[in-house]
């Protein structure tokens, strides 16, 4: 449909594009979504949704755009909703604005509500024209997953040597990558609920999985360690109380329960299944996490925790880091480790790009259904 566009219409959108990725990371359960309202060349209005609970950015480009509204297109990055949430339908603001055109980047991905705000808009009178680009689309990549599932979305990001090693040995911390790729990493963590590494990687790295420089959001950041069978120790970085950072999750086994008990002061202890489960359910854990608000994660690994979720099938999005390095010996470690992932199809990279001396490759993974 894109070659319906004309060029107002593809550089308005564009821009409608952009404003949504301003509220990736604060917007959740919701999904990002930019607006613009514009008479011929003229912008009258602009917004986007910044928080889960507040205005939508149709209603706030509207606000701004005033009785400049009347007569005018709309673009906006997804389909406006038809439906009663905190907030009431944004095809009511649209129709009751006097707005004669909506050209939307993407229809909702909800299958119960998607077409639902075009046909309200076309009852009323107004031309609609939805264009599927892809930069709308890769906005909704995260919302799309949540919605249709009982777990969050997972994006697993690895670094690795060029033949596949996370460092020389085991328990020894390795720094592979450069600036830019871990300037990249912090970028990823804004992206998600939350950011996860496995006890291992704490153990090793003691990482404090925050966001540097500090960047504003509107959501708390949430940093979330899995512990196979044991916890870790709590004078952990990972702990640090931050502002604009919730108290850490640590998922144990509940057949653990006791050995967690000096966690229970510094962090949020969730046990996961029953009192006889002596190792982690990674699928449980992150179901877990999905009721307590957490929609999207970022993995960090290390090679135990990748494992695991390629092996439970729940990685949706890879993002490989590949450092100009050779670390192979014989107590070399490898980026995932063993363990079966014959349940995964379909993986397909869409980005390949070079971050100064290293390499970023990234794409989707589908799971057998």
């Amino acid at each position: 449909m894109q070659r319906d566009l004309n060029a107002l219409d593809s550089l308005f959108l564009e821009r409608a594009c952009e404003l949504a990725r301003r509220g990736i990371g604060s917007t959740s359960p919701n999904p990002p979504v930019g607006a613009v309202v514009a008479r011929g060349d003229v912008v009258a209005g602009e917004g986007y949704h910044h928080r889960a609970g507040e205005p939508h950015a149709e209603v706030l480009a509207l606000r701004q755009a005033g009785s400049a509204a009347r007569g005018a297109t709309l673009y906006v990055s997804l389909e406006p909703c038809n439906h009663h949430g905190r907030t009431p339908p944004c095809t009511q603001a649209v129709i009751d604005a006097g707005i004669t055109r909506v050209v939307i980047g993407a229809m909702d991905p909800n299958p119960k509500t998607a077409g639902g705000g075009m046909k309200r808009l076309q009852e009323h009178g107004i031309e609609t024209l939805l264009t599927d680009v892809p930069a709308a689309h890769s906005i909704l990549e995260q919302f799309a997953h949540a919605i249709r599932s009982d777990r969050p979305y997972v994006a697993l990001k690895m670094a690795m040597s060029l033949d596949g090693y996370v460092a020389a040995q085991q328990g020894k911390q390795h720094w592979l990558t450069g600036r830019a790729a871990r300037s990249f990493v912090r970028e990823l963590r804004i992206a998600h609920d939350a950011v996860a590494v496995g006890a291992g990687t704490v153990r090793v790295d003691d990482p404090q999985l925050t966001v540097r420089p500090p960047h504003h959001r509107e959501r708390d950041y949430v940093r979330v360690v899995f512990c196979e069978t044991g916890p870790v120790d709590p004078s952990s970085a990972v702990f640090a109380r931050i502002p604009g950072y919730a108290d850490t999750i640590v998922l144990g086994p509940a057949g653990a329960r006791e050995k967690f008990a000096p966690l229970a002061s510094i962090a949020n202890v969730r046990f996961v299944g029953d009192a006889s489960s002596g190792n982690l359910d990674i699928a449980q854990a992150l179901r877990d996490l999905r009721t307590m608000g957490v929609f999207s994660l970022l993995c960090e690994g290390g090679p135990t925790l990748a494992g695991r979720l390629l092996e439970a099938a729940a990685v949706d999005r890879f993002y490989w880091l590949v450092a100009p390095a050779f670390l192979r010996s014989s107590g070399a470690v490898p980026v995932v480790a063993a363990g079966t992932a014959s349940g995964l199809r379909d993986v397909r990279i869409d980005r390949v790009e070079r971050l100064e001396n290293d390499v970023l490759i990234s794409g989707t993974i589908a799971a057998d259904v």
